[in-house]
């Protein structure tokens, strides 16, 4: 085994060397402990999206022993105004869409994409066009 050469006796270059292998180990070590603290908030996060599925089952259970409709999972977070236009339109009969409009923004719904849902409803069949403008429930 080589002996150790103290400080004061090493070249410049060998410092320099030694400099940069201390810098990567402890960039390593960051590396590491920053991976393993990665995977435990992602151990973290899979056990509260585990613990939230039990509980709403456990709620949809409840719903249903009621004789309610359980909540279905609305895709990516949508605000359901699908749901709400159908609604709207069944109770109805028969509205146009200027109507239709100024009802949903009557109970302070979002009718931003109101003509992107429609059209959605009557190619899914859910809804029929009477006229221009005009729908009724299939």
């Amino acid at each position: 085994m080589a002996k150790r050469k103290s400080l004061e006796n090493l070249s410049s270059e060998e410092l320099y060397q030694i400099a940069r292998q201390r810098e990567e180990e402890e960039r390593l070590r960051e590396e590491e402990a920053r991976r393993e603290q990665l995977q435990a908030l992602r151990e973290e996060r899979r056990a509260l999206v585990a613990r939230q599925r039990s509980e709403l089952a456990a709620l949809d259970r409840q719903i249903r022993a009621l004789g309610g409709r359980a909540g279905r999972g609305r895709g990516r977070g949508g605000s359901g105004l699908s749901q709400v236009v159908l609604d709207a339109v069944t109770a109805a009969g028969k509205i146009s869409t200027a109507e239709l409009r100024e009802q949903l923004e009557g109970r302070g719904v979002n009718v931003r994409n109101l003509g992107q849902t429609l059209a959605y409803l009557k190619r899914t069949g859910r809804l029929k066009s009477r006229g221009r403008g005009v729908y009724a429930a299939a």
